[in-house]
């Protein structure tokens, strides 16, 4: 039989930000409303670009906090993933292919299961303020796909 662990993730991360002395509780971000809609073509006429939390492993794109947008060609052979909260002792983000998948992409395109894929993934930074991603990031992202008239754009959070 296997067990279940309940953890109470949001709340834990509200008691570790007061035990640093923040005084206003982390506001998660939730809407009313999504823009997120049916697709309105099918996948193998369909353009798909990538959208990721993972900054390229450069000095730019080190220091970057903004949007940022590399080529899918070459494929990375990094990225720069180490400030990101995830669990080092048990994985590790070696394999780029494993959280940004560009080739399985290629793969799908080859196929005929979609039409295309973008020619550049976008980075977006893991900033905690909800109105600097409201107001300065997703708009850039929404640009950014836009300007590649991508129909999907697929969110790989890491």
């Amino acid at each position: 039989m296997t067990k279940v662990y309940d953890v109470p993730y949001m709340e834990r991360t509200r008691e570790y930000y007061r035990a640093q002395g923040y005084t206003n509780d982390y506001q998660w971000a939730h809407f009313d409303d999504t823009p997120f809609h049916p697709l309105i073509k099918p996948l193998a006429e369909s353009k798909i670009g990538i959208i990721t939390t993972a900054m390229p492993d450069t000095e730019q794109g080190r220091l970057n906090r903004a949007v940022y947008s590399t080529p899918v060609s070459p494929l990375p052979s990094s990225m720069f993933t180490a400030e990101l909260s995830w669990h080092h002792g048990v994985t590790h983000t070696d394999d780029v292919s494993s959280f940004l998948p560009i080739q399985q992409l290629k793969a799908l395109k080859a196929e005929g299961k979609i039409a295309d894929i973008a020619d550049e993934f976008h980075s977006a930074p893991t900033d905690y303020s909800k109105r600097n991603t409201l107001e300065n990031d997703a708009p850039e992202l929404l640009r950014r796909c836009q300007a590649q008239k991508l129909d999907i754009a697929l969110l790989v959070p890491l």
